[in-house]
């Protein structure tokens, strides 16, 4: 793929991006790397991957191995797999909750927001402003195979985005913000999409051997394919 001009970037979820990577010696989950370069001298951002054929393309890499029974994805997080990243289907999902939350971010992460701009291209800009929290959380709640019901936080970037896009819509208005939040992630999603969530475990409660160390990282949100279509 060649790559892209930086002015031309809209949107940095599904771009393909080349860096030098070298496995963490102090996180035993087998996923987890660090920059070779935290000053990302050598990052290269190169094309994104479409959505035509709905998303035929972005399928090809993100539902190579789906899990559809969290008991078996939870059995795998434990040693010797230690999967700490994975694509689940829900059978189902039966809500969407939202929890008041801090206003403030936590000291080390805004001061690690401050140190650089990872998409920098030439490494000379200044670090941007610290965008302000989100003042919720997120939880999808669903069921797997089994029937057996699950709650967990969404932790996507996207959601935050989407809430502060509806916050600004709604003049300020958290209230409606949230609703119209809701009506993306829950109505829409769930009568329109085929839904996969990209989950992630947090290197604290995974090393600590929580019964459930995951939380979702992304949402996969293609269109729901009826069979006539599939041969189209």
């Amino acid at each position: 793929m060649g790559k892209r001009k930086t002015g031309e970037l809209q949107s940095f979820k599904y771009t393909w991006i080349e860096l030098d990577l070298i496995k963490r010696t102090d996180d035993f989950r087998p996923e987890s790397h660090s920059p070779a370069h935290y000053d990302f001298r050598d990052v290269k951002i190169l094309d994104g991957i479409d959505t035509k054929r709905n998303w035929a393309e972005r399928k090809k890499y993100c539902l190579n191995n789906v899990y559809t029974d969290f008991e078996k994805l939870l059995g795998d997080s434990s040693k010797p797999k230690n999967t700490s990243l994975a694509t689940f289907k829900p059978a189902k999902i039966l809500g969407f909750d939202v929890e008041e939350d801090s206003r403030e971010w936590k000291n080390e992460w805004t001061e690690l927001r401050k140190q650089t701009d990872l998409f920098s291209q030439n490494g000379d800009s200044a670090p941007e402003v610290i965008i302000p929290k989100v003042p919720y959380k997120f939880y999808y709640k669903f069921t797997d195979v089994s029937g057996k019901p699950r709650r967990l936080m969404i932790e996507d970037w996207e959601i935050g985005a989407l809430y502060w896009n509806c916050i600004r819509s709604t003049d300020g208005d958290e209230k409606k913000a949230i609703e119209l939040v809701r009506l993306k992630y829950f109505d829409e999603f769930t009568s329109k999409k085929d839904i996969h969530l990209f989950l992630g475990t947090t290197r604290q409660w995974h090393m600590r051997r929580a019964r459930n160390p995951f939380v979702i990282i992304g949402v996969f949100y293609p269109k729901i394919e009826s069979q006539l279509g599939l041969f189209n």
